[in-house]
């Protein structure tokens, strides 16, 4: 893996603006992708994963916005790139998997047409150049060229999203950005679609930035996990320790209500009460309400990413002056 980051998120910062104010839905978001990585984020509902996603792919619409920070692309802000040369890097230079393909791909037009259309605006004019490479994709996900004439409901939910991927393939960018791509289907396409998605990686070298709920997916095909809660990011680092040393408590209340094929027959524990207002997330840590391992000084101060064992967490248990010391 290159030690320079194709992909640097620096601060990035979205509000929904409501009727009561703004919304902070990504709350100084920093994070970086490396090339051929495969990066997972996972988190509740509505704690601010596709937000994150949408913004890095400058996606986003009204009532959100993004109100700070930056997303360098190769050295490049896309926050302050005009559109023109947004345009230009967007499925060339990095490609997006929505989570419905059903509702991503134009019903009333066939897979080939909607290929075609990808290829032709980044310059590619050929009719005989556009065929070819519309069946290697196809192929290369596994689906018979013969599918790019059929239209998207003539199609399985899996096939579809393997279209999907198909499409963002077409320039054999460097990033692909995907959106919960495999909550639509069942267990067994999951994992074929997932295994298909690791093996492309591993012959094209693409990064993968991988926004699901699902826990037992990202333990499986990440490189690394990022855990959002509320807006923040709670811990960030290697899959295998944060799975096997769960440095957040929020991150072992995931594992916790995640059930275990493997081992001995544990009861599911879920997480009590639900995520903070973030038209009003409060002072303080703001899983503190929820937290079994909370302190008295918790609900009066925000606690940093602090660096633990090769990764990061969100906890005032792991600040450098009072890490490994109880704490009333």
């Amino acid at each position: 893996m290159s030690s320079a980051p194709i992909l640097e998120v620096r601060d990035l910062t979205v509000d929904y603006q409501t009727s009561r104010g703004a919304a902070r839905a990504a709350d100084r978001l920093t994070f970086d992708v490396h090339r051929g990585e495969f990066l997972g984020v996972v988190g509740e509902s509505g704690c601010g994963k596709s937000t994150m996603l949408f913004a890095v792919a400058r996606l986003l619409s009204h009532p959100a916005g993004i109100t700070g920070g930056s997303v360098l692309f190769h050295g490049e802000n896309l926050l302050t790139m005009a559109e023109r040369r947004l345009n230009v890097l967007r499925w060339r230079d990095f490609a997006v998997v929505m989570q419905s393909a059903m509702n991503a791909l134009n019903p009333i037009t066939t897979i080939r047409a909607q290929f075609s259309d990808a290829l032709i605006a980044h310059g590619r004019r050929s009719k005989t150049e556009n065929e070819t490479r519309c069946a290697e994709v196809m192929r290369l996900v596994g689906i018979d060229p013969v599918h790019l004439g059929s239209y998207p409901h003539q199609l399985s939910g899996g096939m579809r999203q393997r279209a999907m991927i198909a499409m963002a393939l077409l320039f054999t960018p460097d990033l692909i950005i995907m959106d919960e791509p495999t909550s639509a289907l069942d267990v067994v396409a999951q994992r074929s679609l997932m295994a298909q998605i690791k093996e492309l990686q591993r012959q094209l070298g693409f990064a993968v930035l991988f926004v699901t709920h699902d826990m037992s997916l990202v333990s499986h095909f990440s490189d690394r996990l990022m855990v959002m809660y509320a807006g923040q990011i709670v811990e960030v680092g290697d899959t295998r320790s944060a799975f096997d040393r769960p440095a957040h408590p929020y991150s072992r209340g995931l594992l916790n209500a995640f059930p275990s094929i493997h081992g001995p027959r544990v009861e599911l524990l879920g997480i009590p009460g639900s995520p903070p207002d973030l038209a009003e997330p409060g002072h303080g840590c703001r899983f503190a309400p929820r937290c079994p391992e909370v302190m008295a000084r918790c609900a009066d101060q925000e606690p940093e990413l602090y660096p633990i064992a090769g990764a990061h967490a969100r906890c005032l248990r792991h600040e450098p002056a009072t890490a490994g010391k109880e704490l009333a």
